[in-house]
């Protein structure tokens, strides 16, 4: 497994691409130990490696940027425990790392309900994030859940909508909009609690429910929603 991991870091180093590096901290990556390697790119070597959870460790424990996205995308998500989704979590240091462990492999976990509302607690930036990610790519991926499910989400959003970190408030926004977007049902309880949250006075709290309700109110993402009702 060494091996593997240390042949896969030499191909990463040779796909290096300074340029790209300069894009991404302009969108607020971390890039201290990144190539600079898009994700096409690595969601094909990805692909070539298959799923393989103790390689995905191994990758993660590195350090590097992309190996840690290459460790989200080709992990098991049967054999994830609550202990690695902690250690992974600690170690998010970038917004596209915490996006993407959350939506492609942590939502799929029989943890990803009870993590949302954990991490939602945390004061870690990124921590509390993925709490958020988490909640946004549940309305998205769990398709088979009820609405009901979901619906637990709303008070913690309405709660956590005052922090003014910019990766936590986004991610605010984010839970709140996919939720209502899910069905005409948490469409009107995800408009609800986007009003609550205007009345909170913080200025986190108005961008977050002013943005969520304009696209929740927009009519064509309002005919999309409709169109789903049963």
């Amino acid at each position: 497994m060494e091996k593997q991991t240390n042949e896969i870091i030499q191909l990463l180093k040779s796909k290096e691409n300074p340029t790209n590096l300069t894009g991404m901290a302009r969108y607020g990556i971390n890039t201290d130990k990144a190539f600079g390697i898009n994700l096409p790119t690595l969601r094909a070597i990805a692909k070539g490696l298959g799923r393989n959870h103790e390689l995905a460790l191994e990758l993660w424990k590195t350090g590097y940027h992309e190996a840690r996205l290459i460790a989200a995308f080709i992990d098991e998500p049967t054999k994830v425990t609550i202990h690695q989704m902690n250690e992974w979590a600690r170690d998010f240091d970038s917004w596209d790392v915490c996006d993407q462990a959350c939506s492609t492999l942590f939502d799929k976990t029989p943890f990803a309900y009870d993590m949302a509302h954990t991490w939602s607690k945390e004061k870690s930036e990124f921590v509390k994030r993925a709490g958020f990610v988490m909640m946004a790519a549940l309305a998205v991926h769990d398709k088979k859940s009820p609405d009901e499910k979901l619906l637990q989400f709303l008070p913690v959003i309405e709660r956590e909508s005052h922090d003014e970190r910019n990766f936590v408030r986004k991610a605010v926004n984010w839970a709140l909009r996919q939720i209502g977007k899910r069905s005409w049902f948490l469409r009107g309880c995800a408009i609800v609690t986007g009003e609550k949250i205007a009345q909170q006075g913080s200025k986190s709290a108005r961008w977050i429910a002013a943005d969520a309700l304009r696209e929740l109110h927009d009519p064509k993402i309002t005919a999309r929603i409709k169109a789903k009702k049963v």
